[in-house]
C-alpha cells in the first residue's frame, strides 16, 4: 500500500480522533478496525491497497478479536473456579480439622489457655503437659463434661508446684468415655463449627478462633 506523507498524517488524526486519553498506549480490536477503515479511506487511488493485504489484516483483526474473547472467558472461567473452591469449604462444617501440631508456647510466670477438643462425653480423664523430651510437667484433671471443646487455664507451675521455664510444651489428653473405653485426644484438632469469608479468604472456626484454611493440614 502507498499511502503519501500527507496521506499517512490525515489517516493518523482520524484513527485518533476522540482518542485523548490513553494513558498505556493500549490498542484494541476496535482500534484497529479504525486503522484498517481510515487506510482504505486514504489509500492512493493509483496504486490502492493490495487485496491480499487486506485479507492478512482482517485476518490478524479476527485473530485479535478471538484472542480477546478467550481471555475473556478464561478470566471468567477463573473466578468461578475460585468462588466453587471457596464455597466448597462450607461442606467441611461438621468434620474435623487438624491444626498439625499439639504444640503451646508458654512464658514463665505467666498463665497459659488453649482449648482441647473431646469427641465423646467424658467420664473422667486428664490432660497432660509434656516437654521437648516427653516427661510429664503438668498433668490437669478433666473432670466429667459432655463432649466439646474444653478451655483450660495453666497457671504456669508443673506438678512440684514451682514455675516451669519458658519454652515450648505439649498438650495431650487421655479420658474415659461413658461406655468406659479409653481414649486419646490432643490440642489441635477440632470440629468445624462454621465458615467465614473474608476479602476472599476462607476462615474456619476451630475452637474458639478463626483460621485460615491454609494453616489447616488435615480435614477428616
Amino acid at each position: 500500500m502507498a499511502i503519501d506523507a500527507t496521506g499517512n498524517n490525515a489517516a493518523l488524526s482520524a484513527a485518533t480522533a476522540g482518542k485523548t486519553n490513553n494513558p498505556k498506549g493500549v490498542l484494541g480490536k476496535d482500534d484497529f478496525m479504525k486503522l484498517l477503515l481510515v487506510q482504505l479511506q486514504y489509500q492512493d487511488p493509483t496504486d490502492p491497497m493490495d487485496s491480499e493485504k487486506i485479507l492478512t489484516q482482517t485476518s490478524q483483526l479476527a485473530s485479535l478479536e478471538s484472542a480477546d474473547n478467550t481471555k475473556v472467558a478464561l478470566e471468567k472461567l477463573s473466578a468461578s473456579l475460585g468462588n466453587a473452591q471457596q464455597f466448597s469449604t462450607i461442606s467441611a462444617i461438621g468434620k474435623t480439622a487438624d491444626l498439625g501440631s499439639d504444640a503451646i508456647a508458654h512464658d514463665k510466670g505467666k498463665p497459659t489457655t488453649f482449648e482441647v477438643y473431646f469427641p465423646k462425653d467424658v467420664q473422667q480423664g486428664s490432660v497432660v503437659i509434656t516437654d521437648a523430651n516427653g516427661k510429664t510437667i503438668k498433668t490437669l484433671d478433666v473432670g466429667t463434661n459432655k463432649a466439646g471443646v474444653y478451655k483450660f487455664d495453666w497457671d504456669g507451675s508443673n506438678n512440684s508446684g514451682t514455675e516451669a521455664s519458658s519454652a515450648v510444651y505439649h498438650v495431650n489428653a487421655t479420658y474415659t468415655d461413658t461406655n468406659g473405653d479409653k481414649l486419646k485426644t490432643r490440642l489441635g484438632a477440632y470440629p468445624i463449627e462454621a465458615v467465614r469469608f473474608e476479602k476472599g479468604v476462607a476462615l474456619l472456626k476451630v475452637g474458639s478462633n478463626y483460621v485460615p484454611l491454609k494453616n489447616i493440614k488435615e480435614v477428616y
